[in-house]
């Protein structure tokens, strides 16, 4: 008689892989691409520096910008870590947020990462999308999260453009402490329950005009 109970059951889809395999596969990635730009490094050359077959890289990263994302989202994740900067006081997210994004744009490493093309800009697209406006939509909750969080989030994709990607003269040259001082309001207003509308009280009365008296 088995008493070994039913198997377990298989989970679905493409399995994840050793995390520390995973792991040497985009810390060598990162440094490959830091050191030689994306178009310039290979699948075969990162295998080589994690000691990994490149067979591999294809079977869990699916292709190079895959793995490029992957380490972007590596990046995102250890400056922008979403769950810390919602798990503190609400009164103080907002700064929360901005120095998290001020921090990620500040390394150096980042970027340099994130200049490096379509597949830069896209990956951060990704993040803020589905990682950060997730979140906070999530976090915020009620009937007008998903306008508050889009609100946020639009003035945090405002900041990276105009500081980091594109910069603005006057503001490229804020430290970081004054971008919060001045972004930090805006932020917060964005963030606010919207008030409810005041319900309709049917058309208005007209006032009756007064109709002057004749000459005689």
């Amino acid at each position: 008689m088995n008493n070994s109970g039913p198997a377990p059951a298989r989970t679905r889809g493409r399995p994840r892989g050793n995390p520390p395999t995973r792991e040497s596969i985009v810390t060598a990635a990162r440094d490959l691409f830091l050191r030689s730009g994306y178009r310039r490094t290979t699948l075969r050359a990162v295998a080589g520096a994690a000691g990994v077959d490149p067979a591999l890289i294809a079977y869990h990263f699916g292709s190079k910008k895959g793995l490029f994302a992957d380490v972007m989202q590596f990046q995102c994740a250890n400056a922008l870590a979403v769950d810390d900067v919602l798990g503190g006081d609400p009164a103080t997210l907002p700064d929360r947020l901005i120095d998290a994004v001020t921090d990620l744009w500040e390394n150096a490493d980042f970027v340099q990462l994130s200049a490096q093309g379509e597949e830069a800009a896209e990956v951060i697209r990704e993040y803020l999308e589905h990682e950060l406006l997730a979140r906070l939509v999530e976090f915020l909750g009620g009937r007008d999260a998903t306008a508050r969080a889009t609100a946020a989030v639009t003035i945090l994709g405002g900041l990276i453009y105009t500081r980091y990607l594109n910069p603005l003269p006057t503001h490229a040259a804020l430290t970081p402490s004054e971008a919060r001082r001045v972004l930090t309001p805006a932020l917060r207003a964005a963030l606010s329950p919207r008030p409810r509308s005041a319900p309709a009280t049917g058309p208005a009365r007209r006032l009756p005009v007064p109709i002057p008296d004749r000459c005689p």
